[in-house]
């Protein structure tokens, strides 16, 4: 079949209505299907464009999903970032900046705080973010460090634990204790946990 004389295959007749086609698509069947459920294909269709559209626009389906789901933060970037940003003995304080980096920023931090909100109060929400995070992050941080997923979960929920109660609770003296005063504190326990010892 041939497309039509200045017609580009695959695309929207509006290119700038196509990005926002494929994020509604993909917000629907994340939400109907879940993480794993809901695939390339079956996004591309539903938004009427061809999946490379979709690879042009996000990368992939963790990309998507980012996108999507409006991360205050690409995770699928940041996470390579602390795994292979420097030396694996150095990997715990990478982390710790990354956190700390990340949440001090308020308008970062009040749209962390609402995706955060959505998995804790919502259980379709709450088993979207468990599937992306186990799909596509856990698998992918415990390949690249061959490292048990439970050292690996062990390590975040120290630092989630942090952030609690630093940027939630703002509990004293950690609300405002420095940052270099809790990397200090936490990156040898991190490392325990990610360095491989």
């Amino acid at each position: 079949m041939v497309a039509a004389p200045g017609k580009k295959p695959g695309r929207r007749p509006g290119p700038s209505d196509t990005k926002p086609a494929i994020l509604a698509a993909a917000r629907e069947l994340f939400a109907d299907k879940g993480y794993d459920g809901a695939s390339i294909r079956a996004i591309a269709r539903a938004a009427e464009v061809d999946p490379a559209l979709v690879h042009h626009f996000f990368g992939n389906k963790e990309g998507l999903f980012v996108a999507a789901m409006e991360f205050p933060f690409d995770p699928t970037v940041m996470i390579p970032q602390v795994l292979t940003g420097g030396p694996r003995e150095e990997i715990g304080e990478r982390l710790v900046r990354a956190f700390l980096g990340i949440w001090s920023q308020d308008e970062i931090r009040a749209r962390a705080m609402a995706v955060v909100r959505s998995a804790a109060t919502s259980d379709q929400g709450a088993e979207i973010f468990r599937e992306f995070l186990t799909s596509a992050m856990l698998a992918r941080v415990s390949e690249v460090l061959e490292l048990p997923r439970l050292r690996i979960l062990v390590a975040i929920g120290q630092m989630v634990g942090v952030v609690v109660l630093r940027y939630v609770l703002e509990i004293e003296p950690i609300a405002s204790a420095g940052d270099e005063e809790l990397v200090e504190l936490l990156a040898p326990t991190l490392q325990r946990y990610l360095g491989g010892v």
